[in-house]
């Protein structure tokens, strides 16, 4: 809608446009009748004046009806086309707030189906991923499943162990452990995809190209530590299980910019100076996993076979030398499964 102004240049030339270019004097000169009729043009203009002044605060304060007779919920008074942006006060110009960090307008609803729909027919995928709700605003409170506690007495403060995520939103986790495989495929496949992960990382097999996993972290994996030589702690000491967990720390810190609060051990095996040794190095969640899926296959922790919200999936860095395919062929064995059966892929970080 354009609101039209008293001295809109589209428009006839107005009483204000008379009085401009003639003066009032020429007005008077034209006689009584003229003067009766610029009143009344004043008192129209007038009366359209405050007809505009209520349709704009209606605008600004109320709802806008739409062309079918509907409404919608107003965003704030629109500024003036002519009114200049503030700017912040070092001079600096201000951000648009419609437009992402690179400079690029996000997509529309539309736009991002589209593409992916297109993502998911460029990697064979039988189904178009389903799209993650929004991360719940009050997160789950995470506590060690029954079954995982560890032996000895009770000792407050330790890392809980679990292998799902209590949630009613039909949600699955999908994590990788290691990072043996470094298959460019699969960084472009998830770029690709945009379905979220996390990676659970051990020194030894990643410190030959970090900058690979560099590129998962930009692409918005999740990375979290899974010690330097992935060995069976309960086979170590209390200091040798905290030297193998801090020190994978302090690489995450060094390589990729933190220490991650997330722990993963080697094999799923553990005792209680694990969580100890894991709690001193920062670690405040362990986890586990529900369901592993390879490239051929799904093996199931629960006697009944069946994916449930919430459950944390696990898989590897690997490639044709140990499986049966590639890493992409295992994600596409994994989307095609938890998409058949309605459950959309989160991130784990979010609900913790």
């Amino acid at each position: 809608m354009r609101l039209v102004g008293q001295n809109d240049k589209k428009g006839p030339l107005g009483i204000a446009g008379i009085a401009g270019s003639t003066g009032i004097a020429g007005i008077v000169s034209w006689g009584r009748p003229v003067v009766r009729a610029v009143r009344r043009a004043r008192l129209r203009g007038a009366v359209a004046g405050l007809a505009v002044a209520a349709v704009a605060s209606g605008c600004a304060q109320g709802a806008v009806s739409g062309p079918a007779g509907g409404s919608s919920p107003a965003a704030g008074p629109v500024p003036s086309r002519s009114a200049a942006p503030a700017s912040p006060p070092d001079g600096t110009r201000a951000p648009d707030a419609t437009r992402a960090p690179d400079g690029r307008k996000p997509p529309s609803a539309q736009e991002a189906h589209a593409a992916r729909v297109a993502a998911a027919r460029r990697w064979r995928l039988a189904r178009v991923p389903l799209v993650p709700p929004p991360p719940p605003e009050v997160k789950p409170r995470i506590t060690t499943r029954k079954g995982f506690e560890v032996d000895g007495p009770d000792e407050p403060g330790l890392p809980p162990v679990f292998t799902t995520v209590p949630t009613n939103q039909k949600v699955v986790f999908l994590t990788i452990d290691d990072g043996a495989e470094k298959d460019p495929a699969f960084l472009r496949m998830m770029s690709d995809l945009k379905v979220p992960y996390t990676a659970f990382l051990s020194d030894y097999v990643i410190k030959d190209d970090y900058g690979y996993f560099r590129q998962l972290q930009r692409a918005g994996a999740g990375l979290n530590n899974h010690t330097l030589h992935h060995r069976y702690l309960p086979g170590l000491s209390y200091r040798g299980q905290q030297y193998e967990i801090c020190g994978m720390q302090d690489v995450m810190k060094e390589r990729f910019g933190e220490r991650p609060v997330l722990f993963r051990p080697p094999f799923g095996n553990y005792n209680r100076d694990t969580l100890r040794a894991a709690r001193s190095c920062g670690v405040r969640y362990v986890a586990l996993w529900n369901e592993e899926v390879f490239v051929d296959r799904w093996d199931y922790r629960e006697e009944d076979r069946r994916i449930r919200p919430g459950d944390i999936v696990l898989s590897h860095f690997r490639g044709r030398d140990e499986w049966k395919g590639t890493m992409p062929d295992m994600i596409r064995r994994f989307l095609d499964k938890v998409t058949a059966e309605g459950f959309a892929v989160a991130r784990l970080e979010d609900y913790l």
